[in-house]
């Protein structure tokens, strides 16, 4: 059974240029200022290095950490479970090989992608207020899209896309178990500090 509080605050990785002690190291930061658990998302890096990387973050922190995208790298790694998108393996796929306690994610940004987000552990909805960071998010759909769409799933919602300190209470207010941010954490120059203020929003 998935433990809703792992959700409040998902620390979502951005790309690994600084290098991979660098990214360990403000991951690590965001940890320490209240994210409950994290997200390796890495657009540009090679399987292996996304292997490597994972392994490097789960050395340096206490919270569930889950890879974007890739089943086969998550389980390769390590790591607690699996974020995916509609053109990823189907949930339905990834629970024939996954084990039991695998945490698998989903995106959910319409209602086309529906089927695919039911069998999932927890649902990503969005983008909110719009992204910077995913060219593939399509448009924001607001409040009142993100409390349409958690209406229709039975699992915790979480609120990605353009989340800020001074967004988070008004998602977390509209319903969402908790968002998950990356500019707003990973573009500031000290993510602890970023991510303590986000936590301080919601109440964690």
């Amino acid at each position: 059974m998935l433990d809703p509080k792992i959700l409040r605050l998902v620390a979502i990785t951005d790309d690994a240029e600084d290098g991979r002690a660098t990214l360990t190291d403000r991951v690590a930061a965001a940890v320490r200022g209240g994210a409950t658990s994290v997200q390796v998302r890495l657009k540009r890096a090679t399987p292996r290095e996304v292997v490597e990387i994972t392994r490097s973050i789960m050395s340096r922190v206490a919270v569930p950490v889950i890879v974007n995208d890739r089943a086969d790298i998550a389980l390769a790694a390590g790591a607690a479970g699996v974020h995916v998108g509609e053109a990823d393996l189907p949930v339905t796929a990834i629970r024939r090989f996954a084990p039991a306690n695998f945490i698998v994610g989903a995106s959910l940004g319409s209602e086309t992608e529906l089927a695919n987000a039911k069998d999932a552990d927890y649902v990503g909805i969005g983008p909110v207020y719009g992204s910077d960071s995913k060219s593939d998010a399509g448009s924001a759909i607001g409040v009142e899209g993100f409390k349409r769409l958690a209406s229709l799933v039975a699992h915790p919602a979480v609120a990605v896309g353009g989340i800020t300190a001074d967004r988070a209470l008004q998602i977390t207010a509209a319903g969402a178990a908790g968002v998950a941010v990356i500019n707003a954490i990973f573009m500031a120059a000290d993510p602890e500090t970023a991510a303590r203020a986000i936590a301080a929003a919601i109440g964690k």
